[in-house]
This record gives C-alpha cells, sequence and structure tokens, in this order.
C-alpha cells in the first residue's frame, strides 16, 4: 500500500519477519519511484514527495501503534567521497543538527557477501538529516566534516524522530544517487511533483532556457537511474526474505 504525500531494540527480532509480529511495517520514502519500489505485503509504504514539511504532516496522521517498525529507504546524497552511485548505506545513526538517533537495526555479514556477489557495495554509516536539498559539492563536503556521515537524505531524520517517540525499531537503507564529487543541477531540484514523481515539462522547459545544463542533467539522470537499479536490488533487505537483525543501540 502507498499513500501520498531512540528506536527500541528487538533482541534476536526480524522486522521482515510476519510471524513475530503481523504489524505492517512503514516504509518512509521520498519520491514516487522509491515508493514503488518498497511496496508490497507487509509494508505500508508513503511517500513526502522531498518535502519534509508534507512528511511530518502525513506521520501525524498516522497511528505509530499499528507499525512493528519503521525503515527509511530510498536514494540519497553522497557525502564521503569514496562512494559512487549505487553504493548502499545501511545506517548506523541519523544526525540532525544537535540530535543522534541510533539505528536498532544492523545488516547480518551474510547479507553483505550476498551483496557483494553482486558488485553492489555496502557499507554501514551515519546518515545525515536535512530539510532542504544539499546540491553544492562544497555544502557535501562541509556537512561531511561537520558530521561525518556518509550520506544526506530529507526524510531518515523525521522517520528516525517518529519511531523514537513511538518506541518502536528504527533502520535506513539508503542508496548514492548523487556523489560527493557531483553538484546536482538546479533543475533536478526543483522539477519534482507534489506526487513525488518528475516533471517532465518541466525538464524540457528549462532546457529550452538554458541548453548548457543537459550534460549535467543527463549525467545526474544516469546516476539516479543507477541507483534505482541498486535500490531494486536492495529491495529483499526489508523483507521477510532478507534477514534485518535487531542489535541492542
Amino acid at each position: 500500500m502507498t499513500l501520498g504525500a531512540g528506536a527500541a531494540a528487538f533482541a534476536d527480532n526480524s522486522i521482515g519477519d510476519s510471524s513475530i509480529d503481523p504489524r505492517p511495517v512503514l516504509i518512509v520514502t521520498g519520491l514516487v519511484q522509491e515508493a514503488r519500489i518498497a511496496a508490497g505485503p507487509g509494508m505500508i509504504v508513503i511517500c513526502s514527495s522531498s518535502d519534509p514539511q508534507q512528511l511530518r504532516a502525513l506521520l501525524a496522521t498516522l497511528d505509530s501503534s499499528t507499525f512493528r517498525g519503521v525503515i527509511s529507504f530510498g536514494v540519497a546524497g553522497g557525502l564521503d567521497p569514496s562512494l559512487k552511485a549505487g553504493d548502499v548505506v545501511v545506517a548506523t545513526e541519523v544526525l540532525s543538527g544537535d540530535t543522534r538517533f541510533l539505528a536498532g537495526l544492523a545488516l547480518n555479514e551474510e547479507m553483505i557477501a550476498s551483496a557483494a556477489l553482486r558488485r553492489r557495495r555496502v557499507i554501514r554509516g551515519g546518515l545525515a538529516g536535512v530539510e532542504q536539498v544539499i546540491a553544492a559539492t562544497a555544502c557535501k563536503a562541509a556537512l561531511h566534516s561537520e558530521t561525518g556521515a556518509a550520506a544526506v537524505d530529507m526524510e531518515s531524520h523525521i522517520a528516525a524522530a517518529y519511531a523514537a517517540k513511538a518506541g518502536i525499531p528504527f533502520a535506513a537503507l539508503r542508496v548514492i544517487s548523487d556523489p560527493a564529487s557531483r553538484a546536482l543541477p538546479a533543475l533536478a531540484k526543483s522539477a519534482i511533483k507534489p506526487n513525488g514523481d518528475i516533471d517532465l515539462r518541466k525538464v524540457l522547459r528549462g532546457l529550452a532556457r538554458n541548453p548548457r545544463t543537459l550534460r549535467a542533467l543527463v549525467s545526474t539522470g544516469i546516476d539516479f537511474n543507477r541507483a534505482l537499479r541498486s535500490l531494486r536490488g536492495c529491495r529483499g533487505f526489508i523483507t521477510g526474505g532478507e534477514r534485518l537483525v535487531a542489535a541492542n543501540a
């Protein structure tokens, strides 16, 4: 099901195992493409349309007692210069200003080995939560220096706060879309519709006004599509088919 716009640890439990708890897992995404990938049995998927205030308003309408856990799932901007588009970050923590949320779920070694066989790089690291898109490479570098986070997104800190308030487990899995070395074009930032989809007409109008942005936009699109392919391969991480084991936070 997809809706438009300190986690408590489970000792030896799997957030994706419905035999332990029949309640669904709440999956928090920012884009409709991410929501489509995550949707499936046992999941309630919400999409913020990359709007933090819209996400908070949507979460406020949901009864947290009906979920057995919360997972932030989607793409992210790279902060660690060593990460490339398609690399996977499983959050150890989420940092937002002076607030730090520990992720109560850890990826097991068997899953990392399986991902490596498919040539997908998976790391554990911190996520920085922000209210606006971090587009410039200099801003990414500054945020990395300040937080030490591997990646940045606009949903994980809100999802983590929701889970912490409810006292339910939280995890975040994010795939790098725009690496630290790549600036995100302004046109790419502004072309998201309220439903989280891409406004192709707006993109085309922007290109007509400034054709020189085409190269940067194409490179961004290639990286984004690579990230989505990687994200599809990660869907098993949030279901019962792959085991997300709770760690003591």
